[in-house]
């Protein structure tokens, strides 16, 4: 079999998945089926979001931290966190990423009556967020390693 002069996929440059919109990518990603969405979000999303952290200086055990936080209380949870990085300008950053995760779109509300209090994430939504937010802290951590 013969190697295809082009590759299957083109080539992105780190700016180019930096330059991604990390927003929109898990807005519609997180609650899709498997398919080109998901895909899209835990491939060049998770890729381009991990460059914006790395070049921001944060360490991967924190964007790993903040996953288990989204694991344990929700993306609605972490999003109202004051400060869900260390450093200023990845809290922002990873702030509207988690508002956007926790404006993704629903499946049909439960039937009986409605529950009281505050609306919640779809538990597989937050789990969702959770291993995408791991999956960025892992790719920081191999970009990390590779340039020592």
């Amino acid at each position: 079999m013969e190697h295809p002069e082009q590759p299957a996929h083109p080539e992105h440059t780190e700016d180019d998945l930096a330059g991604l919109d990390i927003t929109a990518l898990l807005r519609y990603g997180l609650t899709a089926a498997p398919g080109p969405l998901r895909t899209s979000l835990f491939g060049d999303g998770a890729v381009g979001a991990a460059v914006l952290l790395d070049r921001l200086g944060t360490e991967p055990r924190s964007v790993a931290y903040l996953a288990e936080v989204v694991r344990a209380g929700g993306v609605r949870a972490a999003a109202d966190l004051p400060e869900p990085l260390p450093r200023p300008e990845a809290a922002a950053l990873v702030r509207d990423w988690l508002e956007a995760a926790a404006s993704a779109p629903q499946g049909p509300a439960p039937q009986g009556p409605a529950p009281q209090g505050p609306p919640t994430q779809d538990p597989a939504t937050d789990d969702t967020a959770a291993r995408w937010l791991h999956a960025v802290a892992t790719i920081i951590e191999v970009r990390r390693r590779t340039r020592r």
